[in-house]
């Protein structure tokens, strides 16, 4: 007889690999290599295997984005975000598992036909200048961005007394993606990462568009997601943005909504985490 426990998992296991691949399409999960870009039980492997952290991290990391002009020009002119959100994130939660994770030529491979795409997204912003998404700076926004928000999901959900010198590999590590992205300046340590941080802030505006698009991340359902974790997700995304970014996007201070939402994602983390038998 099966055990009901063990069938519960493993139920649980595909549902969260439905939700990140596109089984009519084809997509399975990517099978961690010994052979990868980075060893097995390293700071970055560990940060982007937890779901909940990278969830919330990806969500907040995806605002922040959206506040640069070029990045927010590019999706609007290139992409179908609008129509096929879920796409989109599943495409980058992709990326992000197979560079990570996925045999070190299936991640230079994943990460040429990513330079590929972006040296075709080109276009005119509002005020009539130029932009281009292979752009050194603006790549350099969207990794620091995304490596600040995948680090503060892991540490709010998991580890929050990683040790400085893992969250300084974590950079150092995450900078070999940037890098062969052509993002520049990369940081490869913390300090170097706010630095950079506070650095590219000023290029940052907030627009009509920007708002909508996070309202869009943050209230559209993506297929296959269970009730009620979206605005869960969305509402610990929000939390963990500085005050600076949630009033530009114009975003409401969760307040004590926080609570809740915090303590239902550390549970949902618990359990998947369980289900994945992680420790």
């Amino acid at each position: 007889m099966a055990d009901p426990i063990e069938k519960l998992r493993l139920k649980l296991v595909q549902q969260v690999r439905d939700v990140f691949n596109d089984a009519s399409a084809g997509q399975k999960p990517e099978p961690p290599s010994d052979e990868a870009l980075f060893e097995r039980d390293t700071p970055i492997r560990m940060v982007h295997a937890d779901l909940v952290g990278m969830m919330t991290g990806g969500i907040r990391s995806l605002l922040l984005q959206m506040l640069h002009p070029h990045a927010l020009q590019g999706v609007l002119d290139h992409s179908n975000f609008r129509e096929d959100m879920h796409g989109r994130l599943r495409r980058t939660a992709k990326f992000i598992a197979v560079t990570t994770f996925g045999h070190r030529d299936r991640a230079m491979a994943a990460i040429e036909r990513v330079n590929g795409i972006h040296a075709q997204v080109t276009g005119t912003l509002p005020d009539g200048s130029s932009y281009i998404a292979n752009d050194p700076r603006t790549l350099a926004w969207v990794h620091v961005a995304e490596a600040q928000s995948f680090l503060a999901g892991y540490m709010r959900h998991v580890r929050p007394n990683m040790p400085r010198s893992e969250q300084d590999e974590y950079y150092r590590q995450f900078a070999v993606v940037a890098r062969a992205l052509g993002a520049y300046p990369v940081p490869e340590t913390r300090a170097e990462a706010d630095a950079i941080f506070r650095e590219l802030r000023v290029d940052l505006r907030p627009s009509p568009e920007a708002r909508e698009i996070a309202n869009l991340v943050l209230n559209q359902k993506p297929e296959g997601t269970p009730p009620g974790v979206q605005a869960m997700l969305g509402g610990d995304a929000v939390a963990m943005l500085p005050p600076w970014g949630r009033s530009m996007l114009g975003l409401s201070a969760p307040g004590l909504s926080a609570i809740p939402a915090r303590a239902a994602t550390w549970g949902m983390g618990r359990t998947l985490r369980w289900a994945f038998r992680q420790t």
